[in-house]
């Protein structure tokens, strides 16, 4: 948004409103404006502007003290209308209203591929997400991951290690760090790259939280790789939502021993791949051709 005003209108309506984010984030960017959608409600134009007891100025008082406070601590607030939200991001149909970013986002993330695999990984999985992020930091990438245990963490530190960016998508908020383990990774990357995360900025780790995390993961991203995962991993999920955003999804040919990868293997968008450099290969042929959104 434009202003200071805006930002805390959408603040605003989100800690107020009773209505799901995504249907928010719909009307500000239908609108133009959150405080046009705030002052709707609070005005009592819809049915459901009875359970704002306060009137707008009050209500955006707080929005902005909560909001300097967040600036106070490093943190950027970056709505669905600002200039500065991610491109990729916004192109997708489950794009949060907001995000918080910890340290800063440059127009060459959008050039993110995301790199995912298992918390408990095997030597394999670690030594296979190491390979694949120095790939895409010498073809000039960015690699996205989760802060995770296991794949996450080594995609990561292998960006670092290799001069590259790296982007940390959390499903905490950016006062949390999860697994405690990787606080010192975590601020690392906001001090040198960017933290994302779509929660307030206090909120603690959920059972709902994670898989949100990968949406936004994905949809940051040009494409996701799965190094390593159970049946029962998360980036098994990542993998079907990024198809469901018309992103491609690459598969290490060693997942092909388990029926879950089989199936996702059969699916448009999704290719099965030996090396990391059969992965650039493909985003490259798709991103030239206009097929995703970078």
């Amino acid at each position: 948004m434009r202003d200071a005003t805006e930002r805390a209108a959408l603040v605003a309506l989100l800690r107020t409103g009773s209505q799901p984010w995504n249907m928010y984030a719909d009307a500000v960017e239908q609108r133009g404006s959150a405080l046009a959608v705030l002052n709707d409600e609070v005005a009592g134009r819809r049915p459901q502007a009875s359970l704002f007891a306060d009137d707008a100025d009050e209500i955006l008082s707080r929005a902005k003290a909560d909001m300097r406070r967040w600036s106070e601590r490093g943190m950027t607030l970056l709505t669905v209308v600002d200039e500065g939200y991610p491109e990729n991001l916004r192109a997708v149909y489950d794009r949060p209203p907001f995000i918080f970013v910890a340290g800063g986002l440059q127009p060459a993330d959008s050039r993110s591929i995301a790199v995912v695999g298992a918390r408990l990984a095997s030597p394999q999985g670690v030594a296979r997400a190491r390979a694949i992020a120095e790939h895409l930091v010498r073809e000039g990438y960015v690699v996205a991951s989760g802060l995770a245990a296991g794949v996450d963490t080594a995609a990561h530190t292998a960006a670092l290690a290799s001069g590259g960016r790296t982007i940390a998508v959390i499903g905490t908020g950016l006062d949390r760090a999860y697994p405690p383990e990787n606080a010192e990774l975590q601020r690392r990357i906001a001090a040198q790259c960017a933290v994302i995360s779509q929660f307030w900025p206090d909120s603690p780790p959920s059972r709902r939280s994670f898989p949100m995390r990968n949406a936004v993961m994905s949809g940051v991203s040009l494409a996701t790789v799965v190094v390593e995962a159970s049946q029962t991993s998360g980036s098994r999920m990542q993998a079907r939502l990024a198809l469901a955003h018309g992103r491609p999804v690459f598969l290490l040919e060693s997942l092909l021993d388990q029926d879950w990868a089989r199936e996702c293997a059969a699916r448009p968008g999704a290719h099965v791949v030996r090396r990391p450099s059969d992965i650039t290969t493909v985003v490259e042929r798709l991103t030239s051709s206009g097929a995703l959104v970078a």
